[in-house]
């Protein structure tokens, strides 16, 4: 639902914003609308998946590039933000194994050089619990992480994550139960 992840304007409803989209003489503009309903949250679920700001507002981008060129393929069986963070996620994965691939990192050396940037990002304020929190949440694989990110940060529902990720509800609850474990062992130490 575009009011419950948008910003303080007042925001259209989905089926208003695709049909500004869709309308030749205001397509501009409802684009430009749905950009300000969803950017900022697209960001902050891309930041926790790279940390880095450039990497995440990069990838912002893309998903918007990719969302405009396939608005017109959405068919509306799904919520709009969910088909959104469906392409952001994706985007996010695919960044994360190309940056592997491209160094021939194994996972504990990207979420090792990842953790470092939580340290020495100037904009990532926070106390030592909250860094260690996101160290520890760097230590998940990026599934895990993600599924717990979700809920945790942006307290999606398990229905709504399921069609994000296009799992079922069942291994997405198991997949943040571990998660939780492996987080809460980490900050045991």
């Amino acid at each position: 639902m575009a009011g419950r992840l948008s910003p303080s304007f007042a925001p259209l409803e989905d089926k208003d914003l695709l049909a500004k989209i869709r309308n030749p003489e205001t397509s501009s503009y409802g684009f430009n609308l749905l950009v300000r309903a969803y950017q900022q949250r697209v960001y902050w679920l891309v930041r926790k998946m790279v940390i880095d700001h450039d990497d995440a507002n990069d990838l912002t981008q893309e998903v918007f590039i990719k969302v405009h060129k396939y608005i017109g393929t959405f068919r509306e069986d799904a919520q709009l933000y969910t088909w959104i963070f469906r392409i952001a996620t994706n985007e996010c994965l695919t960044f994360l194994n190309k940056k592997r691939r491209r160094f021939f990192l194994p996972i504990e050396d990207v979420s090792n050089l990842l953790s470092r940037k939580i340290d020495t990002a100037p904009d990532l304020s926070g106390d030592e619990i909250q860094k260690k929190l996101q160290k520890a949440i760097l230590k998940l694989p990026d599934k895990q992480r993600l599924v717990f990110n979700m809920k945790y940060f942006e307290e999606m529902s398990y229905e709504d994550m399921s069609e994000v990720t296009n799992t079922s509800v069942g291994a997405l609850k198991a997949s943040y139960h571990h998660a939780v474990k492996k987080i809460e062992e980490y900050l045991s130490h």
